[in-house]
């Protein structure tokens, strides 16, 4: 359901969220090694989360990208709709562009209350409610195999 992109740039802000406590501005280069990810994808992202509001650049020898409190407070839905849109909770699951309650694929009435499960976790869960895992140890931001 969601990108690639849209994955690569949640685990990014979950990482500056996880750095926050140190104060310290986080570099592409770092971001993009810390979650196993393209440094480019991730230059990309991050200056399209700021844009949003999503969270904060820096400019300068210790300039980078950081989070403030405030912003960890805010629904990942901010990060998805930043990246994906928020068609990616309207659109159809096989990619029909006429699918419809009255015209329906054959996963229609399924994939939308999957749907409406995964878009409701994404506008009830904080972004600090994501970090909180990560910085106990319980959740991890990159695979074994990665």
């Amino acid at each position: 359901m969601l990108s690639l992109t849209c994955k690569t740039a949640i685990r990014a802000v979950i990482y500056l969220c996880a750095v926050h406590r140190s104060a310290e501005n986080a570099g592409v280069k770092e971001i993009a090694a810390s979650i196993a990810a393209s440094e480019h994808t991730v230059g990309k992202l991050l200056q399209v989360l700021v844009k949003q509001g999503v969270i904060r650049s820096m400019k300068g020898p210790a300039g980078g990208f950081n989070i403030s409190a405030a912003q960890m407070q805010q629904p990942v839905m901010k990060i998805v709709e930043a990246i994906d849109g928020e068609q990616v909770f309207t659109s159809c699951g096989l990619g029909l562009s006429k699918c419809s309650a009255t015209r329906p694929c054959p996963i229609h009435h399924e994939y939308m209350k999957a749907r409406g499960l995964i878009a409701e976790l994404f506008n009830n869960k904080r972004i600090a409610d994501l970090c909180d895992p990560v910085n106990s140890g319980v959740a991890y931001l990159i695979g074994e195999s990665e």
